[in-house]
């Protein structure tokens, strides 16, 4: 059967808190489902719709935003396909609609890879793998982007997530953002400046029900995890390394968050990003990494449940 995020890559593994259970898509590498116990901790999508709102998929060589799809490199102005034309951004890097090969797999582990090939925009060459990794305590996820052409790649890694404790309404948890700044944006949604979250309402430390939110909004200075919490406290909780110095979070009311025969419920829901550099960084540089010929360039984060038990109701999904 041919479906639109191609070929479904199943995971399982038996845990303290129940059988977790992941699909990993071809296209775009993306994070399907993701469930514990029969618990969803992703927002979960059809096999037959592509991914909505660009749910779970990697990003890759840029995470979000580039102005106008346009950079500079040593004076000379590239061009890259303008991928949100109502904002007139290039945006979410270029494998969104790639499919991935298979590297390999065991029962709770898969390794899928994908070529960027150098192209208008980005004259560059990367080989790129990206591997899930099921454990007891949640899922791990590593990125390796090797730079095989013959000059210094720049090169920003992202990923897009929705999370959710499935048998909670999402508005009724309450979130946490361990981030100092928050990125000042104008209205394409480009970075105009970088401001301490101190005093304002993007202080999001010290926990705010998710109900109350309305954002599109990237912050800086992660010192931390980021993590949603259930009143009853179980959490679900997204982590990265020293690289993920950025996080994008989004909370849209118009996310299809089941999925129906006919036309899906739309509701609230809420994608936490891990970014290694922020929007429009090829020419701000914030973040930027600049992959030497040969390099292999290595980026981890992942998402950790805590609170849960094979006794935990499952989800109506």
């Amino acid at each position: 059967m041919h479906v639109p995020t191609g070929t479904q890559h199943e995971l399982t593994l038996p845990t303290p808190s129940g059988l977790a259970r992941v699909v990993v898509t071809q296209v775009a590498a993306g994070l399907r489902l993701y469930s514990l116990n029969g618990i969803d901790l992703v927002e979960t999508f059809d096999e037959l719709v592509q991914p909505p709102m660009a749910a779970g998929i990697v990003l890759v060589p840029w995470p979000n935003r580039i102005r106008d799809g346009q950079w500079t490199q040593n004076g000379v102005t590239r061009q890259l396909a303008l991928t949100e034309p109502g904002k007139h951004n290039a945006s979410h890097g270029l494998l969104r609609f790639a499919p991935y090969r298979a590297v390999g797999q065991t029962s709770d582990t898969v390794t899928l890879g994908a070529t960027v090939f150098p192209q208008s925009g980005y004259p560059f060459h990367l080989e790129t793998e990206v591997t899930y990794a099921l454990t007891a305590t949640g899922l791990d996820v590593t990125h390796r982007v090797r730079n095989v052409g013959g000059e210094a790649a720049p090169v920003a890694v992202g990923a897009h997530p929705f999370l959710k404790i499935g048998d909670v309404p999402t508005g009724d948890l309450v979130l946490r953002v361990n981030a100092a700044t928050h990125i000042e944006v104008d209205e394409r949604l480009n970075p105009t400046g970088e401001t301490a979250v101190d005093g304002t309402r993007f202080d999001l430390r010290g926990g705010v029900k998710v109900g109350d939110l309305d954002l599109d909004d990237g912050f800086g200075g992660v010192a931390g995890e980021h993590t949603l919490t259930a009143s009853d406290g179980r959490s679900v909780t997204l982590w990265g390394d020293e690289t993920m110095r950025y996080v994008q979070v989004f909370t849209p009311r118009i996310f299809p968050v089941t999925q129906a025969a006919t036309e899906p419920v739309r509701g609230l829901a809420i994608a936490i990003e891990p970014m290694t550099a922020p929007a429009n960084a090829f020419n701000s540089g914030a973040g930027l990494h600049w992959a030497q010929p040969g390099e292999q360039w290595v980026v981890r984060w992942g998402i950790r449940h805590a609170g849960f038990s094979r006794s935990s109701r499952r989800s109506r999904h």
